[in-house]
């Protein structure tokens, strides 16, 4: 006998059973008939018997699916407490998590994590700090954070989610007015949007470009990423933009792909004293996955 079968080889049995039809089975489990026939078929493979026979009243069951029946509905009663154990265990999740990251990602990437998180469990309590500058997980100026950079500190658990790409874009309605750069030398007749006062991976970011990007060519400097991001959007000029989000903006046109590629390792961590903390840990998991999903964008 075949071990460890699928349990919805099991429960297409069952309902089979009884319902006393493919048909009606499938109506009931909300997937199509041929596949519900499927898991039959594939049960009675992996068993080596006959389960039913086809006669004009429809399927009929043998008397091995007669005394197979108990032992179907008793795994169907054990599964429907698995789930109602699981249930509970996420109502009872609970508790207060202070998270924080920057600008961008607060407020364009981090909603839709946080409230799928919330709807999953809903005695969570999140707080979000939107903050370009690094707060202090050290002295709990928040308990989790997503990093743009890898953190130095000894005393933190680091998760690497991956890289995010950064892109040079411009809103299409701008490049109507203004004309598309055709070369990266165009770039100085264009309105750029950029930094103010430039941080460590500004100027780590500037080596790695074909051209100058200084602050002294740009048409619109601002340190916070969110006016950068709405200056983009406006069509007010050139600027560079988390390609995840670009790709799902229909307004952003990117430029000069080959030449402008930056890379951003993004982290998600917390202090060590909360590694055992199990609403801290599910919160990180979600960060985690939900990043993950956003960068496969």
């Amino acid at each position: 006998m075949t071990k460890n079968l699928d349990w919805q080889l099991y429960r297409s049995f069952l309902v089979v059973m009884q319902q006393g039809s493919l048909s009606a089975a499938a109506r009931w489990l909300g997937i199509a008939q041929p596949t519900v026939g499927r898991h039959i078929a594939a049960l009675e493979q992996a068993l080596g018997v006959k389960l039913f026979t086809r006669s004009t009243d429809g399927l009929l069951p043998t008397r091995l699916a007669l005394d197979l029946l108990p032992h179907a509905e008793q795994m169907a009663n054990m599964a429907a407490v698995l789930e109602r154990m699981a249930s509970q265990q996420f109502e009872r999740v609970s508790g207060r998590v202070r998270i924080t990251a920057s600008e961008v990602m607060a407020v364009e990437v981090l909603p839709a994590i946080l409230a799928s998180m919330h709807q999953q469990y809903p005695g969570l309590k999140l707080e979000i700090l939107p903050s370009n500058q690094a707060q202090d997980l050290l002295h709990r100026e928040a308990d989790l954070a997503v990093r743009m950079f890898r953190p130095g500190q000894q005393q933190l658990v680091i998760r690497r989610v991956g890289v995010i790409e950064l892109g040079l874009y411009a809103n299409r309605n701008y490049l109507q007015r203004q004309g598309r750069p055709s070369t990266t030398a165009d770039l100085a007749q264009h309105a750029l949007i950029g930094f103010d006062q430039p941080n460590e991976f500004i100027r780590q970011a500037l080596k790695k470009l074909p051209f100058s990007f200084e602050r002294s060519e740009f048409a619109f400097s601002t340190d916070s990423d969110l006016t950068q991001l709405a200056l983009l959007r406006s069509g007010a000029g050139i600027g560079f933009c988390q390609v995840p989000l670009a790709v799902a903006d229909e307004r952003l046109d990117r430029l000069f792909p080959d030449h402008f590629s930056l890379g951003m390792d993004t982290y998600v961590t917390f202090h060590e004293d909360l590694r055992d903390n199990t609403v801290c840990k599910l919160v990180a998991d979600a960060l985690v996955d939900g990043l993950k999903q956003y960068l496969q964008a």
